[in-house]
């Protein structure tokens, strides 16, 4: 039981900034091709946030040639090299997906005013 506590703690991630929903971010991701590792980037609002400690995820949304793509990262993978975000945004609900029925202008999120 001990030795299954200390991996844990050693494979959190320490150096994350503080994310809230409804910002935008940019999510580093290595992805493997063949020999070649590369980082690929992924940009989208912050939709949701769930778990906590190691098995904590969130999703991020973005629509890319009018088809909406949402994909979930575990804060603390590998494979996620980095997160920035790019700008906040003003919510006032934890999960955002009624994003998923709203097109255009309508799925925009206000910028938090700081």
């Amino acid at each position: 039981m001990d030795g299954i506590k200390l991996m844990e703690s050693s494979q959190l991630k320490s150096e994350l900034p503080e994310l809230n929903i409804g910002d935008t971010v940019k999510v580093h991701v290595k992805i493997k091709e063949g020999e070649r590792e590369r980082i690929q980037l992924f940009e989208g609002t912050l939709i949701a946030h769930k778990g906590g400690g190691i098995s904590e995820s969130f999703t991020v949304r973005r629509v890319t040639y009018g088809v909406g793509v949402e994909r979930v990262f575990p804060v603390h993978s590998p494979n996620v090299d980095k997160v920035e975000i790019v700008r906040h945004g003003h919510v006032r609900r934890s999960k955002l997906y009624y994003l998923r029925d709203r097109v255009g202008k309508a799925a925009k999120v206000k910028e938090k005013l700081r």
